[in-house]
């Protein structure tokens, strides 16, 4: 678990604002200490929840984003809103979403904002009525789609890759596609033993998620999972995870990796490459909402608008290094360019009711079960 510092904060302001994420003037940074000010195209009857978030200020957010990639994000919400102090904690999705249903229950403080990569559980939360309900001035910019309910909101497009030790995998086999993994693997298993990583399943819920979406799409999927257990893969509760065990050589091959997390590792590292599926690349996206009891309802909101907005979808894609989901944001790390990319590989996974089939409590036994003995080949 991570703790966003002050300090961090203040040093990432100093960066954004010497980056062209930064589009504000000094004159309009400034405007922001004005109490209620509205932010630029927004209602005037939009400085009541500014003024109430202000009056509240305190935001509480509970997220699977790592915590250096979301300061540049906090630092430019606290220069607009100056008089909300953020309380920022990192942490796993299956803590996460326990940790916020056990506290809730209980009457217990807790997060104002979730934002969890584990699409599933985020729609878990949402269908069980543990989410504010609020609409967006946002919401006609932005991709109706990705709005489920005005209750759940999408806010990256990010893809999942295949993950590789450049120096210790000949190029000429790096797996292409799902079928070519579990054939690398079948051909030699003593070769790959204790040198491949993936989620871990039963303890990361990202994981899980990303293992139903699989199972959904290819019923060669089980057939994969069972090489994995041969090569008696390393089971790892995060990217991160596994981009350092990829980047010292302690595996050579990573299966279902952030693609976001593993380009901006290989950025730094010549020695870690990584390859979008050709037959299938999923595309998963962070879901964000507001708790129904949120103690900062309105602090709330303001950061619900600020992450769909256009500025903050800019220093997302730019400072955060995340794919923006908005269509009038240019560059890189945007959802028109990945699009381009992937081609028909592109696999989306759509927001909604859809995603919470796996975690009926029967239906999550026997996947996990499935999935042991897969890997264990029995």
């Amino acid at each position: 678990m991570k703790k966003l510092s002050a300090v961090l904060a203040t040093a990432c302001l100093a960066l954004l604002a010497a980056s062209p994420a930064s589009s504000q003037s000094s004159e309009e940074l400034m405007s922001y200490a004005v109490r209620g000010n509205v932010p630029p195209g927004y209602p005037a009857s939009y400085a009541a929840i500014v003024r109430a978030g202000e009056d509240e200020g305190r935001l509480v957010i509970y997220s699977t984003t790592d915590a250096d990639l979301v300061a540049p994000l906090i630092a430019d919400f606290r220069a607009m809103y100056p008089r909300i102090d953020v309380a920022y904690e990192d942490l796993n999705s299956t803590e996460l979403y326990h940790r916020f249903i056990a506290e809730t229950k209980l009457g217990a403080d807790t997060a104002d904002i979730l934002w969890s990569s584990a699409m599933d559980q985020q729609a878990a939360l949402v269908s069980g009525g543990y989410a504010m309900t609020y609409v967006s001035p946002e919401k006609a910019r932005f991709p109706a789609w990705a709005n489920w309910k005005d209750q759940g909101f999408a806010t990256t497009y990010e893809p999942v890759v295949f993950a590789y030790n450049k120096k210790l995998l000949p190029a000429n086999e790096v797996p292409q596609t799902h079928a070519d993994f579990t054939r690398l693997l079948n051909a030699n298993p003593a070769r790959f033993k204790g040198k491949v990583s993936s989620y871990n399943i039963e303890k990361s819920g990202l994981g899980f998620f990303l293992a139903t979406q699989d199972a959904a799409i290819s019923p060669e999927f089980w057939t994969l999972v069972a090489a994995l257990g041969k090569a008696q893969a390393r089971l790892d509760l995060t990217t991160s995870a596994m981009t350092r065990k990829l980047s010292s050589g302690e595996t050579v091959l990573g299966y279902n990796l952030l693609g976001a997390y593993t380009a901006q590792k290989a950025a730094s590292d010549d020695s870690l490459g990584y390859v979008f599926p050709r037959d299938y690349t999923l595309v998963m996206t962070r879901i964000l909402i507001a708790s129904k009891q949120a103690g900062h309802p309105n602090a709330a909101k303001l950061w619900i608008d600020y992450l769909l907005s256009k500025r903050g979808q800019t220093v997302l894609a730019t400072a955060s290094r995340l794919h923006a989901i908005r269509d009038d944001v240019e560059g890189e790390n945007t959802a028109a360019r990945l699009k381009q990319t992937l081609g028909a590989s592109e696999r989306p996974v759509a927001i909604g009711p859809a995603l919470i089939g796996y975690l009926n409590n029967q239906n999550y036994r026997d996947f996990i079960l499935q999935w042991k003995k897969a890997l264990s080949g029995s």
